[in-house]
């Protein structure tokens, strides 16, 4: 029993002593493990900060590259901005071909030197030269045997108008014209007796009068003499004649004077009793450079005429001086010597409008 009771309080230190390696090693292992974790921790670690810098770099050049490509964008709008400036000129100018031209109706000119007429505007109706009209009346009193012109015939002198038998005589004799002309009106009537009223009324239209009514703040402007442009729009007639009656008396309606202008009309074209609209020259002024009216368009508010640039027209800004009903004084946008649309512009200010829209679209 002795020995039995020895031998068990011995049992602990011995088993303690059995066990204490297995629990180095156990310790070692958990020890490792450790050491292991931390660098495992402090490779990802490094890693990761790697990785952030490369990334950092590759933003870097990411953002180096779009400021490179958007410099170069930016040149290349530049660029483009540019040429677009130097093609501007290109890009304004109308190109026509001869044919278009023609089928236009454009007529070109050269800008240059010319006398602006200072002109007074007046207004007025055609009439009849008064002193180129003949009455036409029967010799003897007698019965009219025959007529033979009617009103509005071309009569020359010398043409028989009319046959009449005297009562006196019974003899028959002939009435003729006397003037170049034309038949006005015709009181000739077969059978009747002759009378104190004319027959015939002949009428030289070669020349006409344009009466004129002028207000009396410009009559001190006007003599006899002067030139004065007469024009009947409605039906597209221009013509000059010459100032060659002021009457001395004025209206006491209106308080207008009365003035007349000697017409050529050889032609027949202008028509008694339709109104006109005249302007006198009270002077002229030589300008430098000179481009006709209907040269001028009004394009983007401003005033242009169509300039032949190379194959094409440019519209060209103009400044204006003085200016009559034909001609407008150029002080500035384009020189004597150039070329310029003078007639239907219009067309090709009508172009332009058309080549904008297509392109807003």
């Amino acid at each position: 029993m002795k020995t039995l009771k020895k031998n068990t309080l011995k049992s602990p230190e011995k088993n303690f002593l059995k066990s204490a390696p297995a629990l180095v090693f156990v310790l070692v292992i958990l020890l490792a493990l450790f050491l292991a974790d931390i660098y495992m921790a402090n490779a990802a670690t490094e890693k990761d900060d790697h990785k952030h810098q490369e990334n950092e770099q590759a933003d870097e050049k990411d953002a180096h590259g779009d400021d490179h490509e958007d410099k170069k964008s930016g040149e290349e709008k530049h660029g483009d901005e540019h040429g677009d400036e130097e093609g501007g000129h290109d890009d304004e100018k109308m190109k026509l071909s001869a044919e278009q031209q023609k089928n236009g109706g454009i007529q070109v000119a050269e800008a240059g030197p010319i006398d602006i007429q200072q002109t007074l505007p007046l207004y007025g109706v055609v009439g009849v030269n008064a002193e180129r009209i003949q009455n036409i009346t029967a010799r003897f009193p007698g019965v009219i045997r025959k007529v033979n012109r009617k009103q509005g015939d071309n009569v020359s002198v010398g043409d028989a108008l009319a046959t009449i038998e005297s009562n006196e005589s019974m003899k028959v004799y002939t009435i003729n014209a006397t003037m170049n002309g034309i038949i006005t009106d015709r009181h000739a009537v077969e059978g009747e007796q002759t009378g104190d009223e004319p027959l015939f009324v002949v009428a030289d239209m070669t020349t006409v009068w344009v009466d004129l009514s002028i207000f009396p703040r410009d009559v001190a402007q006007l003599q006899l003499g002067q030139q004065v442009r007469v024009e009947q729009a409605q039906r597209k007639l221009v013509d000059k004649g010459q100032l060659v009656y002021i009457s001395a008396n004025a209206n006491p309606v209106n308080q207008a004077t009365s003035a007349r202008v000697l017409l050529d009309n050889s032609k027949g074209q202008w028509i008694p009793g339709h109104f006109v609209n005249a302007q006198a020259t009270l002077g002229k002024t030589p300008v430098a450079v000179a481009v006709q009216n209907d040269a001028l368009q009004t394009l983007e508010g401003k005033t242009v005429v169509f300039v032949k640039e190379g194959d094409g027209f440019e519209p060209r800004p103009v400044r204006l001086g003085k200016a009559d009903s034909k001609f407008s004084e150029v002080l500035e946008g384009i020189a004597a010597g150039e070329t310029y649309v003078a007639r239907n512009s219009f067309i090709l200010k009508s172009e332009m409008g058309k080549e904008s829209a297509e392109h807003g679209h």
